[in-house]
């Protein structure tokens, strides 16, 4: 069945007076312990794989009716990559919940059996957003499922067919006390926040981020912010122009440039600027051969309200369009649109611009472009770099962002098993691969004493003797290798060790390695000897 003939269910507001019985039912679910079993978890992670097949056609016809998303991204980008996300989770839980021992201990500890048990966090609140309203809303509860969490899901109001697709998907499916779907507005996201949860996790503006982590700390309630930016891109003259061009371009069109990770300007240098510009068209071209409007696969902004705020950044804007610059309110449409501007006080570098528009600044130096960069928004949530390598690495020391991409546009974020996450006001914490599981755990440290060692432990009993204290010291303080001044004293130990080892810095096993090589050559050396003799 074509997805586009998929019928999608009118959007319901969930009651506000059913909302706390169905938080009470997930906390009541997991204080039973029964999703602490990992088998239990690959179950529901399998069938929100196969779930996520059968509603496929219902899932890409909201996506459609939503955000007008093609058959192409909506697969790529948001049912499939979840599928993906769902499998590398089923092949590596067993290893992700496994308790891990802890090996870093003073011999005298040994015998204590420290380990980190992995536990579940309990209940979380997950708030997704629009842009990606199945990857971003699925992708955590993926993690919250291999943790052992339950989990009520808050979809955007602002997709409405996906996020009713996704609540009779959920709840038809999986474990309806363990997991459910809230639908509403700001009512319903007010409800959810009175409610306790072991953690929330919210992507969407910074706005909201704010009143999000504001709310929870009344309950000191853990949160993961995934939020976004005023993202730089940064082109030198070294760069490879119309690669830069290319993979830029894609960054902006890809789901209507609403994306927290796309580029919102670019710091280009002068003297290659206008060449730049140059091949953002031909790239435009490549990608639309019959114009954007016309295109299949272009998304379209997600309301009226979002259209008019990008548009009003090109109405407000002192620099000159030099790409695109169409739109057509009643099909939500706006064209990739580039602006040259000179200021940072315009509006094209002062506002986030979540859509297809970005502006381009040109600098006389690297140096100029990260001061820029750095004044603009100090922590965006990524960054990319075009250049040479010494140019890049720079780029990377210089300016702080939650993930980086070198000659790419952010595609360091757009890896299923990747961590990705901001910094500062770009975000808290991380999630995807591992980073999902880890999102949702509790590492626990647990020590096991055993009953025989009570003779060993007279240290720690009062009345204090110095004399076992002292002996205690002996055994487990290290000695530094460094004077007050910060210097490292390279003493007759460590000479020896120098020596022993081969140079090597490896340690054991690196000066293992070095000695086998020193053995294998010395016979290979004599074996070739005595053929020849």
């Amino acid at each position: 069945m074509a997805a586009s003939k998929v019928e999608i269910a009118p959007f319901e507001v969930t009651p506000l007076d059913a909302i706390p019985a169905v938080c009470s039912t997930a906390r009541a679910t997991f204080a039973s312990h029964k999703t602490k079993n990992l088998q239990w978890r690959l179950v529901q992670l399998r069938k929100l794989y196969w779930a996520l097949d059968d509603f496929k056609a219902s899932l890409m016809a909201a996506l459609q009716q939503d955000l007008r998303k093609g058959g192409y991204e909506s697969d790529f980008t948001e049912v499939d990559w979840v599928k993906n996300d769902c499998l590398h989770m089923i092949n590596n839980l067993e290893t992700f919940a496994k308790t891990e021992k802890l090996k870093d201990l003073p011999v005298t500890y040994s015998m204590m059996n420290f380990r980190v048990k992995k536990e579940p966090l309990g209940t979380v609140l997950i708030i997704g957003p629009y842009n990606f309203p199945i990857q971003l809303v699925l992708a955590p509860l993926v993690g919250a499922i291999g943790a052992g969490c339950t989990a009520v899901i808050k979809p955007s109001e602002l997709t409405p067919a996906c996020a009713m697709a996704m609540k009779e998907m959920i709840e038809s499916r999986l474990d309806r006390d363990a997991f459910a779907v809230v639908n509403g507005g700001v009512p319903e996201t007010n409800a959810l926040m009175e409610e306790k949860w072991d953690k929330i996790m919210f992507t969407g503006s910074a706005q909201v981020g704010s009143i999000i982590a504001r709310k929870a700390a009344e309950t000191l309630t853990p949160v993961c912010l995934e939020l976004g930016g005023r993202n730089p891109a940064f082109v030198t003259k070294k760069a490879n122009l119309a690669l830069a061009a290319r993979r830029l371009m894609w960054g902006k069109v890809l789901n209507a440039g609403q994306v927290c990770m796309s580029h919102n300007y670019v710091l280009v240098d002068k003297d290659v600027a206008d060449t730049f510009i140059e091949f953002l068209k031909i790239a435009y071209k490549d990608m639309f051969p019959n114009g954007a409007k016309a295109s299949p696969d272009l998304s379209r902004i997600v309301n009226a309200r979002h259209f008019n705020r990008i548009k009003k950044m090109l109405d407000e804007t002192k620099g000159k369009i030099v790409m695109g610059g169409e739109m057509d309110e009643s099909d939500l449409y706006i064209e990739p649109t580039a602006v040259l501007v000179d200021s940072l006080d315009d509006p094209m570098m002062q506002e986030e611009s979540f859509g297809p528009i970005f502006s381009i600044f040109p600098v006389d130096t690297l140096d100029q472009a990260l001061s820029i960069a750095n004044n603009v928004h100090r922590t965006p949530l990524a960054l990319m770099a075009f250049g040479d390598k010494s140019e890049t690495n720079r780029i990377l020391d210089e300016m702080t962002s939650g993930g980086a991409c070198i000659n790419d546009s952010y595609f360091h974020g757009a890896v299923h098993t990747v961590p990705f996450g901001g910094v500062g006001d770009s975000g808290w914490g991380a999630y995807r691969g591992k980073a999902s599981f880890d999102n949702f755990t509790h590492f626990r440290t647990v020590s096991e004493t055993p009953t025989w060692m009570d003779r060993f432990l007279r240290v720690r009993y009062m009345p204090y003797d110095w004399s076992e204290l002292r002996l205690l010291q002996r055994w487990t303080n290290k000695k530094p290798n460094f004077d007050r001044q910060g210097t490292v004293a390279k003493g007759s130990e460590y000479w020896m060790w120098y020596f022993l080892g081969l140079g090597t810095k490896g340690g054991v096993k690196g000066a293992l390695m070095r000695w086998l090589v020193v053995v294998a050559g010395y016979y290979l050396s004599a074996y070739m000897k005595a053929r020849r003799a």
